[in-house]
């Protein structure tokens, strides 16, 4: 009998591991892979070292005062764990149609002004835009991190901060899309306001709530965009650290088949050797589809195919090129887009990386390590039997496609190829143990972003972490999600964590 079970080591779950184990709960987590991390995380081919998701990393300023709640620096030195970053001066290079091309750079002012350069008529309205972006970040920022579903926690910070809460909720109304239409008309600086949301989201900014773009295009100017040295696999090796250091225990190549409910209650779990384990509180990072149709044996408590909408997986290239092909200054992260009607189509925009422009040690002298990725599903690719001759025919014809594309980006980038990795939606599927490979449930264009599911679920005992769960989709996001998680638990079992 432990006090916590985590199913999945992703980020969510770790992050909610790791704080509980500090505070002095017993925790396991068992994870499937022989690695941690989930999407982020890295793996090494040929000299290279490739992140296999992930890419983008908020929350590491080490001032508190910069950037919304900080929760990696938070954690990590809580854990007493260092995790050391590189500072990354633009979020994203966006390269757009018609030679549109602009950095969304650290500096706020730079970037804003960039923009109005190419929108001079729309000049006011594009900084009453970004100015309410920036009034989100703000408030959110003064807010400690912790569960919606925790009444104490709602009634200190609802006493500290009353103003502040009420201007959030009011905001949580609205979406991106409608508040930038509020100030811009111009179409093409919309549809590139639709791709800063897609950036992320994988949606239209009318569909994206305001609050998660304040945090995402607000932050990037705070707290700023800083990567791992060593990869995104840094960042699941070190919340294993900081866990195993307080005592958890973490177990790879150990899957859970069920979780084992009685009397209405989640009492363990049964791993896929039939080992159970007890635990008086369970906590799944699957999604919550897989949750309440593999995990969950009760039919009442599937989730209908209409409550969310699933979000596409992806078609991923890694390339380890000859380095004489990236010129000095590239940007690490860059979106590519060549037509407008396509952009939000399977495939239609390809998102781009390069980090070995901040951190040489991922690729052998000379070479750069980059990657390459597209939405994509399953049934694109149902055709072939995995891993088949056929199967693997059709995954380098189009990665080729796809590199021909970005030879608009980076001229010579086909015949500079020396190393070509590939994944297709099933690999996805398979290695992440999600439903389809998705990047997981979003909401309807719309709905509130409250109406998210939070940590708690149907069943006692039962909770939840992970992009499924409150705020979404995103590296920092699912780091909320565990935090809000291990508060929530921590308290019900009498012990409550202090704030980050």
């Amino acid at each position: 009998m432990v006090d916590v079970i985590v199913i999945g080591a992703g980020i969510g779950g770790l992050t909610a591991a790791a704080l509980l184990q500090e505070r002095g709960f017993s925790t396991v987590v068992f994870e499937k892979n022989r690695f941690p991390g989930g999407s982020c995380s890295s793996f090494e081919k040929g000299g290279y070292t490739f992140d296999a998701g992930a890419s983008v990393f908020y929350g590491f300023c080490d001032d508190d005062a910069m950037g919304t709640l900080n929760l990696h620096s938070r954690i990590f030195r809580k854990l007493g764990i260092a995790v050391e970053t590189i500072p990354d001066p633009v979020q994203i290079h966006y390269h757009m149609p018609g030679g549109f091309d602009v950095p969304a750079w650290f500096d706020r002012d730079r970037f804003l002004e960039s923009l109005c350069r190419r929108f001079p008529h729309e000049r006011t309205g594009i900084r009453k835009f970004y100015d309410e972006l920036e009034s989100v970040y703000e408030i959110l920022n003064s807010l400690p991190a912790g569960s919606l579903e925790d009444v104490i926690h709602l009634g200190v910070v609802g006493a500290r901060h009353p103003l502040k809460v009420m201007a959030l909720g009011v905001k949580t109304l609205f979406s991106m899309g409608n508040v930038a239409r509020r100030y811009i008309s111009d179409k093409e600086l919309l549809r590139f306001i639709d791709l800063e949301a897609y950036s992320w989201a994988v949606q239209d900014a009318v569909s994206t709530p305001l609050v998660n773009a304040g945090i995402c295009l607000a932050d990037r100017h705070h707290g700023g965009i800083n990567y791992p040295v060593g990869g995104s696999g840094t960042i699941p090796a070190a919340l294993v650290k900081g866990f195993e250091k307080f005592g958890g225990s973490i177990r790879f190549g150990s899957e859970v088949s069920k979780v084992i409910v009685k009397n209405g209650s989640a009492v363990g779990v049964r791993l896929s050797d039939g080992t159970e384990v007890s635990a008086k509180a369970v906590v799944s990072n699957a999604t919550v589809w897989d949750t309440f149709s593999k995990l969950v044996d009760d039919p009442r408590l599937r989730i209908p195919d209409d409550r969310f909408i699933k979000a596409p997986s992806w078609f991923q290239i890694w390339l380890g090129v000859d380095g004489s092909i990236v010129p000095p200054g590239f940007h690490m992260h860059h979106i590519i887009v060549d037509d407008w009607s396509k952009y939000d189509e399977l495939g239609g925009t390809i998102y781009f990386s390069a980090p070995s422009v901040l951190d040489p040690s991922l690729a052998p002298p000379g070479k750069h390590a980059l990657h390459l990725f597209v939405t994509a599903e399953t049934w694109q690719w149902e055709q072939y039997e995995y891993r088949s001759q056929e199967y693997k025919a059709a995954k380098e014809a189009f990665a080729k496609s796809l590199i021909a594309r970005a030879e608009r980006l980076l001229p010579g980038i086909q015949d500079a190829t020396e190393l070509m990795v590939t994944a297709t939606p099933q690999s996805h599927a398979r290695y992440l143990n999600r439903r389809d490979g998705s990047y997981g449930p979003l909401l309807k264009p719309g709905q509130n972003i409250l109406l998210k599911p939070q940590n708690r679920t149907p069943i006692k005992n039962l909770f939840a972490a992970g992009d499924s769960t409150f705020p979404g989709q995103g590296v920092i996001a699912v780091t909320y999600s565990g935090v809000s998680c291990a508060s929530y638990i921590a308290r019900q079992l009498g012990k409550a964590l202090d704030y980050l």
